[in-house]
């Protein structure tokens, strides 16, 4: 007898499907209304179609801001990635060592955004910081408030610090999880470190490296409070992304259409990006 397959168990999820699509479909919605229309106040609306998707593609600040944003998330995912993995090989897998590398991994998670921003405010100043004192001390004249180059780096520093302890903890987890008759078969085999980590652990951290690099990009894409609370955008509009114009543009100038036509474009530039990783990294598993 073919056996019928149990769907009971989706009844119990339909409520939290029902809630999601609920709670981001009418904000989307929302925000398509108000990109087709100039909004002057609460019962004051006029079409005006797609004119502010021409402007947002034209403005040349939003366009500076995606390049900013471009470059960002790329110097975060070839510092991060790699750094993660290589962060979970050195760490212990049992006893009490790795409990504590653990812990220690899992603290800057654990602090608020705004709170890391003023951390690394605190700390890249060059009278009282650790940091910002001890660059001009050994001879780098630093100072992330005026030079923009300082900035950036600071900037790009504070993310790894805060977010490559996500990649670690995600590729330890992939590693616990590989069988150990495959590292006693490359013993056995006389294989080398490289040969163990090319042949046997990437490949197994294939899944987890998707997740991580998803994760990783969707962040650093879309970040906004720790550049704003460490450097305010400056120096000028160096550290400027794209969510800062977005918010100045939304909250700051009320540009309620352009800034809707804006966040739908951010939308789907997030969106395809995303796709287009997942793709690439997935893309030899398809042809198997």
């Amino acid at each position: 007898m073919r056996k019928v397959p149990n769907n009971k168990a989706w009844w119990l999820v339909l409520p939290v499907f029902i809630l999601v699509a609920f709670s981001a479909l009418i904000p989307l919605m929302t925000v398509v209304n108000y990109s087709v229309q100039d909004i002057f106040g609460p019962n004051s609306a006029y079409w005006v179609g797609i004119e502010w998707f021409r402007d947002v593609l034209r403005n040349e600040a939003l366009q500076e801001s995606l390049g900013r944003q471009i470059i960002f998330s790329a110097a975060v995912l070839i510092i991060e990635i790699p750094l993660g993995i290589g962060v979970a090989l050195m760490m212990p897998t049992a006893g009490r060592r790795a409990s504590l590398c653990l812990i220690l991994l899992a603290i800057p998670l654990l602090i608020p955004w705004n709170v890391v921003g003023t951390i690394w405010q605190i700390f890249g100043r060059g009278d009282i910081g650790l940091f910002g004192r001890a660059m001009n001390e050994i001879g780098f004249s630093y100072n992330y408030t005026a030079d923009t180059a300082d900035a950036w780096f600071t900037v790009l520093l504070m993310d790894v610090w805060h977010w490559t302890p996500l990649v670690a903890l995600l590729c330890y987890s992939g590693l616990r999880a590989i069988p150990q008759a495959f590292y006693q078969a490359a013993e056995i085999d006389r294989a080398s470190r490289w040969a163990v980590f090319r042949y046997i652990q990437l490949p197994r951290l294939k899944s987890v490296l998707v997740i991580a690099v998803l994760l990783r990009f969707m962040d650093s894409f879309m970040i906004y409070t720790e550049p704003f609370v460490l450097t305010g955008g400056g120096p000028g509009s160096s550290t400027t992304f794209l969510s800062q114009t977005l918010t100045t543009m939304a909250v700051g100038q009320f540009d309620i259409g352009r800034a809707a036509a804006f966040s739908l474009i951010y939308f789907l530039i997030v969106l395809l990006v995303s796709w287009l990783f997942f793709t690439a990294i997935t893309y030899p598993d398809r042809d198997k």
